[in-house]
């Protein structure tokens, strides 16, 4: 895990910075409906392929890697993996796993079915143990699709990665549609930065990298 300092006096977004972060402090959510199509047309396995797909874009761009560790600092991480949540029928509640990202999507796939293998069945909040700092939420709600959607966190105004929220897919126009909810904090994510997220996020959704299997 490399995380690299941000000098904030040099740094371009420091009036940004401080102001939606101590002046005004400020987070801000949006929801967008990605086109998942060619994902359902390939038979690919939902999960897994998004997980690939927002982490893949997550660590193109560093407003979406900045923190501030538990010690203070605030930097970015070099790279970042998804801890996302597993949920359990039985009980009906849910625990956290993380799994390594790679690059290539078949890689990204094998490291998770072995997570699945080993810690997918493993109760409590904490479904697999050592979840590193440079790792970031992503969670599913597969039994409702919304147009809105937030969270109310009490420190939310001192977290500064991205949360990511999936819903249920629908059918529009001849389309499958995804509602995906994304959290950010203006202090290092401005609208520019999240539109451009989700525009590369779609166009990777469309790309042929998506050959594997779950």
């Amino acid at each position: 895990m490399t995380f690299i300092p941000i000098d904030r006096k040099n740094w371009e977004r420091k009036e940004y910075f401080d102001n939606y972060f101590s002046q005004v402090p400020c987070t801000y959510s949006a929801v967008f409906p990605l086109d998942i199509t060619l994902l359902r047309q390939r038979g690919e396995k939902l999960y897994p392929a998004m997980l690939y797909a927002i982490t893949t874009i997550v660590n193109r761009h560093r407003e979406f890697r900045t923190a501030i560790t538990p010690q203070g600092q605030l930097g970015f991480y070099q790279q970042m993996h998804p801890c996302y949540t597993v949920f359990h029928k039985d009980s009906e509640t849910f625990s956290n796993i993380w799994t390594t990202y790679a690059p290539e999507y078949q890689d990204f796939l094998e490291n998770y079915q072995l997570d699945q293998q080993r810690y997918g069945s493993c109760k409590g909040l904490i479904g697999k143990p050592d979840q590193p700092e440079n790792t970031f939420p992503v969670s599913m709600i597969p039994w409702a699709s919304f147009s809105g959607f937030n969270l109310n966190l009490q420190k939310g105004y001192d977290y500064l990665l991205p949360i990511f929220t999936m819903g249920k897919f629908y059918q529009e126009n001849g389309k499958t549609l995804l509602p995906l909810a994304v959290q950010v904090h203006h202090g290092v994510c401005d609208g520019f930065h999240l539109c451009r997220f989700v525009t590369e996020l779609q166009d990777l959704l469309n790309h042929e990298c998506f050959k594997g299997e779950a």
